[in-house]
């Protein structure tokens, strides 16, 4: 089966998806490292089938690259400037030369495919980062979590990409409550304001904060969460299941 069908895909549109995990006080970001002499990176990405969706598209690219499905998955923005040709996977593909690409499957007419501009549609996605087991496809050598903080020089405009993402995510973080995608089942109020700090990237009042939240009215209090100082112990909450935006 050729690698880029020009039948069953459709031509000059693609999907590139940013997956946001939470942990230890970090928002990350998953970044595939491409399988090169010169080091590349990207967002995971893909392309859409002639019958397919395009959210059912972005559904399978994630479960290819998380092993998850049903997670928090959203379209955010169109990136289809006329610039948006991927120069430096090409050249990669140029160094190794017309017997060394054919070795790897990637035929002449797959460079042809690759060398055009194309439109993607971004959509970002929210993960238990505990749940991800992430997976390497296409070209790809690694693939790794990145602190938003740190992430390396992209393709293209995938570090762009990532900076409307992010400004989304900030933007519904509250109303719809979708950080909550980000943390495990039970969680203290702690765990909740350090989310919302590495996602603002500032500091957030504790006090404010917590009455922000109770006074939303959709946590459940449960159990102390034991640290072994049973006065300071703090207590664990979940959604009330009414009212709860996880996606498991």
């Amino acid at each position: 089966m050729k690698l880029f069908d020009e039948k069953n895909l459709i031509q000059q549109l693609s999907i590139d998806s940013v997956i946001f995990g939470y942990k230890n006080k970090e928002l990350k970001v998953l970044v595939p490292q491409l399988n090169f002499k010169n080091p590349l990176f990207s967002l995971p990405g893909g392309f859409i089938l002639q019958d397919e969706s395009i959210d059912l598209a972005a559904k399978r690219i994630l479960e290819e690259r998380t092993g998850l499905t049903n997670i928090f998955l959203e379209q955010y923005r169109v990136f289809g400037e006329t610039n948006r040709t991927n120069f430096d996977l090409i050249d990669n593909l140029n160094d190794l030369g017309k017997e060394n690409f054919l070795g790897l499957g990637i035929e002449e007419s797959d460079i042809t495919w690759l060398k055009k501009r194309f439109v993607s549609i971004g959509y970002y996605a929210l993960v238990d980062i505990n749940k991800v087991n992430p997976k390497i496809t296409g070209f790809d050598g690694d693939i790794n979590w990145h602190n938003i903080k740190d992430l390396p020089k992209m393709i293209m405009d995938h570090n762009e990409m990532v900076s409307y993402a992010l400004e989304t995510l900030r933007q519904n973080l509250d109303h719809k409550l979708i950080g909550f995608n980000l943390l495990p089942e039970t969680f203290t109020m702690k765990e909740v304001q350090e989310l919302y700090e590495a996602v603002y990237d500032k500091p957030l009042a504790r006090n404010n904060f917590q009455k922000k939240m109770l006074d939303l009215d959709v946590l459940e209090r449960l159990e102390k969460k034991f640290t072994g100082a049973a006065n300071k112990a703090p207590y664990l909450y979940r959604f009330k299941n009414d009212k709860n935006p996880k996606i498991d």
